[in-house]
């Protein structure tokens, strides 16, 4: 692995396929060294902590074409300041935030991108629908017309083996497709927010569309 962050990023993001976006995780990131990411070529940057995001983007406000992704879990009472500062929200787990949401987008005259969180396998540590629970709630998440509901998010559990996360995605992966056959109008299945620094080349594998790296471009962050 080459030394440096901008050689990292320069490096992985030549590796990556095409068809992989990749979205530079950046909590605990200085903007000095966004800004070399930037130079490198990032242009999608995923932020966990609304505040810690805010400030930046007052100070990146001369880079305009970043796309902002909240990939952290929404509360309630600060899902305002999620759809004001982040044209993606990865990180929708429920039927009542979406809902939420999608009154708040009315109220501001936004539409976010967004991903629903769902959870494979049983977790207690990851917010999310599961699987049945998703399905369920299709036709009340269909009446969300204020988000651009465009794909699956998910976390594989901690402990899993290779196998056993390149399963989590697959199924993912199949998930999508069969709410993307059922034609709902409000709701599109064109993107998989799947794989972060320790296992997205499995996500690779398995057809994801975005990668949340930050660990692998910036090393550990280790200050507040």
């Amino acid at each position: 692995m080459s030394s440096s962050p901008t050689e990292r990023i320069i490096a992985i993001q030549s590796s990556l396929p095409s068809s992989v976006r990749l979205i530079a995780v950046t909590k605990q990131v200085a903007p000095e060294m966004m800004r070399h990411a930037y130079a490198a070529g990032i242009r999608d940057f995923g932020e966990s902590r609304i505040q810690e995001a805010a400030t930046k983007q007052v100070e990146l406000q001369d880079l305009p074409d970043i796309t902002w992704h909240f990939i952290g879990k929404v509360q309630s009472n600060k899902a305002k300041l999620a759809i004001e500062h982040f044209q993606w929200i990865h990180s929708v787990d429920s039927l009542k935030l979406a809902q939420r949401l999608n009154q708040l987008a009315q109220q501001l005259g936004r539409s976010p991108l967004v991903c629903l969180q769902v959870k494979i396998l049983s977790d207690p540590n990851k917010s999310g629908w599961t699987v049945s629970q998703l399905l369920e709630d299709l036709s009340q998440l269909n009446e969300c017309k204020n988000l651009q509901i465009h794909g699956l998010m998910t976390i594989p559990p901690l402990g899993l083996n290779e196998s056993e996360i390149l399963d989590v995605f697959h199924r993912t992966r199949d998930l999508a497709k069969e709410i993307q056959e059922k034609n709902l109008s409000s709701i599109k299945m064109h993107q998989l927010s799947m794989g972060m620094s320790g296992d997205y080349q499995l996500a690779i594998q398995a057809g994801t569309t975005m990668v949340r790296l930050g660990t692998i471009l910036f090393g550990e962050r280790l200050y507040q």
